[in-house]
């Protein structure tokens, strides 16, 4: 689909531009399931996952797409979420950037989709001391990608006769 580059390079821009507190953006390709093998990222990360849930056709070569957009946060810490524990405001952190995420998409338009709606968030498990949560929109974008797409340039050298009598054809 041709917008998923605007509209992943746009989300992590947003996220740049509003959310200091992640200092590291991705595609998701399950990355916190293999740290020692992985290109090694900073924490707080965030991944981003695009999918079609509906595909509804526009025109002959147009399609209206609803897609889901997972935000995976990723928040690496050994401090403690148990009530009362000394860090737990420490180990809390992540919930403060769920909220933010939440409140920079949910109801919101863009360049390259609109209507976005948070759908769903959830712990994900991953086996090591990082917390992992996923966090669901669906946005509407416009496909244009099975068109023709045409350069424009300036056209030389055409010279345009204007007659009085009227066109025919032979």
């Amino acid at each position: 689909m041709q917008n998923w580059k605007e509209l992943y390079q746009e989300h992590t821009q947003m996220i740049a531009n509003n959310i200091p507190g992640i200092v590291w953006q991705d595609l998701w390709h399950n990355q916190v399931n293999f740290l020692e093998t992985e290109h090694p990222f900073q924490t707080p990360a965030n991944f981003l996952s695009y999918r079609s849930v509906r595909i509804e056709d526009n025109g002959l070569k147009t399609q209206k797409v609803r897609v889901q957009v997972d935000f995976y946060l990723f928040y690496e810490t050994f401090a403690d979420t148990y009530h009362e524990s000394s860090n737990q405001s420490t180990a809390l952190e992540f919930i403060d950037l769920l909220d933010q995420i939440n409140a920079l998409f949910h109801g919101t338009d863009g360049t390259s989709y609109s209507n976005m709606r948070r759908t769903n968030f959830a712990p994900v498990d991953t086996g090591n001391a990082g917390n992992l949560y996923r966090v669901s929109f669906e946005c509407d974008v416009v496909d244009y990608s099975a068109m023709r797409t045409y350069v424009e340039h300036d056209i030389e050298e055409i010279d345009i006769e204007h007659k009085d009598d009227p066109y025919t054809i032979d």
